[in-house]
């Protein structure tokens, strides 16, 4: 399958700028593909930015990157209409969010108006200036991030933006001879500047149909379903995910099915992305929280407790 094809090269291109990171590259893609977008939360170095450019570079698509800061304005984001002299009229300077790919770096260190600036792009790939609305790129894809340990002169994110990613995952720190690997490639440039793109647009736009057309059966949805549910009734978990999450797990699923060269999807896709696409989607009871339990850990358990029926 295309979207099979496409990916291996996506790996192999970007694993030689971050080494030891297959699965991580190959869930960003599985979510650029489906047509998602991503959280990564991780803490400073470990490799977001380089990544998202390599990506970007990759593909062959327009990559702009954005500092969230207690001082941004929603218009910084998404631009605003200027009073031309020449021509007495408006016209749009558009924002960063004008791209294809977008890494929104330190997005809980913006103020909550320009978060929520964020939610139109996220949700219907449009924004909305001076009332007009304007459409974005078929490939926009956002790359946020945040640190996971420094909550000084920060604003966490709502529930309703957080349901909007459909992944949360962390990069997390390379293998010892990964690690040694980077710092042998980049003793004299860094790996990035000679890589070059392997796919193009029809590529890209192929795959994305591709996966539309990958079959869930009424046994596979039914999983989802009542893994979903379960989420609701777990005696650790006071908000459970919502029906948004079903369509994430749903349609990444689709897109891991083809990745792996299948026009099918098993429940053994959905066991693997879970805790990525449902960990943000739940709140935990304060009693779960003073136990020191995390929300993966419970995504997790409820993924073995949910037996699949055929």
């Amino acid at each position: 399958m295309e979207s099979s094809k496409l990916t291996k090269k996506i790996i192999e291109n970007v694993s030689k700028v971050i080494k030891g990171k297959n699965e991580k590259i190959e869930m960003i893609t599985a979510v650029f593909l489906a047509e998602g977008h991503i959280l990564l939360e991780d803490l400073p170095g470990t490799g977001k930015t380089m990544l998202s450019r390599a990506f970007a570079k990759t593909l062959n698509l327009d990559f702009k990157r954005i500092q969230f800061t207690p001082d941004l304005m929603p218009s910084d984001l998404t631009g605003l209409n200027i009073y031309n002299r020449e021509k007495n009229d408006f016209e749009l300077k558009k924002g960063p969010v004008f791209t294809d790919i977008l890494l929104g770096d330190e997005i809980n260190r913006a103020t909550p108006r320009t978060q929520s600036a964020l939610l139109e792009a996220l949700a219907e790939n449009q924004v909305s200036i001076d009332g007009t609305t304007h459409r974005l790129s078929d490939d926009f894809f956002i790359i946020s991030t945040q640190n996971p340990i420094e909550y000084e002169g920060t604003f966490p994110l709502p529930e309703a933006q957080m349901d909007r990613f459909m992944v949360r995952m962390s990069i997390g720190y390379p293998e010892t001879s990964e690690e040694i690997n980077m710092l042998n490639s980049q003793q004299k440039s860094h790996p990035i500047n000679s890589i070059s793109s392997v796919a193009n647009d029809e590529e890209i736009d192929k795959s994305k149909d591709e996966i539309k057309d990958i079959t869930v059966s009424e046994e596979v949805k039914n999983y989802i379903i009542r893994v979903i549910n379960k989420t609701r009734n777990h005696k650790d978990i006071r908000v459970g995910a919502s029906p948004r999450g079903s369509l994430a797990l749903m349609k990444l699923s689709k897109s891991f099915a083809a990745i792996k060269n299948r026009d099918f999807v098993i429940p053994d896709d959905i066991k693997e992305i879970a805790e990525y696409v449902l960990s943000h989607r739940i709140i935990l009871n304060p009693e779960a929280k003073i136990k020191g339990v995390e929300q993966i850990e419970v995504i997790r358990r409820i993924i073995d407790e949910v037996q699949v029926v055929v």
